[in-house]
């Protein structure tokens, strides 16, 4: 029996800064449009570009680091699934919107280096979902630690983005002989 496949691939610039909210539940949820652009000759030779809006929806962890790195006119890569959600405008009438959930994403700019953005991002009505906070659910109080007169231990510089599928050492159980 065949598996289906859901499984969206694309490349191009941010035409906004991202927006972050936080569900009623504490989620973050990071939304952005990115632009993919596409260029090719007719029969006669005459050079086209067409530009095809994409909206991008990156939860939890991934929302926040969207949220932190990515800026208008970054070039990035974006790996995730099609949904398609049904809502009701203002007007009380009924619309629907397909979006990009992002599973991964990698930035392709250099560092501060900004790409050319399309002329303008179309105007979309946007769907209304559930009420959303701007700010972060209140942290859990600290609870006391006791006083350690040691110095912190010296810890190895963290990287910007997290490791993502990195391969797991395996125990001897783990191997099948």
């Amino acid at each position: 029996m065949a598996k289906d496949l859901n499984k969206v691939q694309l490349t191009g610039h941010l035409g906004a800064d991202p927006e972050m909210r936080y569900t009623a539940q504490g989620s973050a949820v990071t939304t952005f449009r990115v632009a993919s652009n596409r260029t090719w000759r007719d029969k006669d030779g005459n050079q086209h570009e067409e530009t095809e809006w994409f909206r991008i929806v990156a939860w939890d962890k991934l929302g926040e680091i969207c949220n932190n790195y990515l800026t208008k006119g970054t070039r990035v890569y974006i790996e995730g699934r099609l949904q398609t959600r049904k809502w009701t405008d203002r007007d009380g009438q009924e619309r629907y919107t397909t979006e990009v959930i992002a599973q991964d994403m990698i930035i392709l700019s250099a560092k501060g280096e900004r790409g050319p953005v399309p002329d303008a991002d179309p105007v979309y009505d946007e769907p209304v979902d559930e009420p959303v906070r701007r700010t972060p659910p209140p942290s859990p109080p600290a609870s006391p630690r006791p006083a350690n007169n040691n110095p912190p231990a010296a810890r190895p510089p963290a990287n910007r983005m997290p490791a993502r599928n990195q391969p797991q050492p395996l125990d001897d159980e783990d191997i099948p002989f």
